[in-house]
């Protein structure tokens, strides 16, 4: 995870678990992202809201789900992976957890997050470098 994490903006977009829906919703929208996590005051992780959380309460709820908070809707203790996690056991964790967004923790403490696109190309990536590698390998380092 920390090749993927080189790749991303240094910030991580956070929300207080009592943040109205109505705001967070704008700042998925400004930022043009699927997620964000949700931090205590101290910066511990208490969980993740996805655009997915709040299009199923809509459906439930209606527009009262506006007026709801973030605690309300958010995925609490979501996985999460550390630095060392590759890059298969993120998508393994991912596909068989079936979530888009993987908050990455070192020392306990939240230094990023990863989306289910980060990772495709990070696989991809790892792919292509291995294709390359055999080539170089099967016609003797001749390009």
């Amino acid at each position: 995870m920390a090749s993927l994490l080189k790749r991303k903006p240094v910030s991580v977009i956070a929300v207080p678990p009592d943040s109205k829906i109505r705001e967070v919703v704008l700042v998925l929208a400004e930022k043009r992202i699927g997620a964000v996590v949700v931090q205590s005051a101290n910066q511990d992780l208490l969980g993740i809201l996805s655009e997915r959380d709040v299009v199923r309460s809509l459906a439930a709820n209606g527009p009262a789900t506006l007026d709801m908070v973030t605690s309300q809707l958010m995925t609490r203790a979501p996985t999460t992976a550390t630095p060392s996690t590759t890059i298969f056991e993120a998508e393994t964790l991912m596909t068989d957890g079936h979530f888009r967004h993987l908050p990455i923790v070192d020392g306990g403490k939240l230094i990023g997050v990863v989306s289910i696109g980060d990772v495709v190309a990070g696989l991809m990536d790892q792919q292509a470098h291995e294709v390359r590698s055999l080539r170089s390998y099967v016609t003797g380092g001749i390009a």
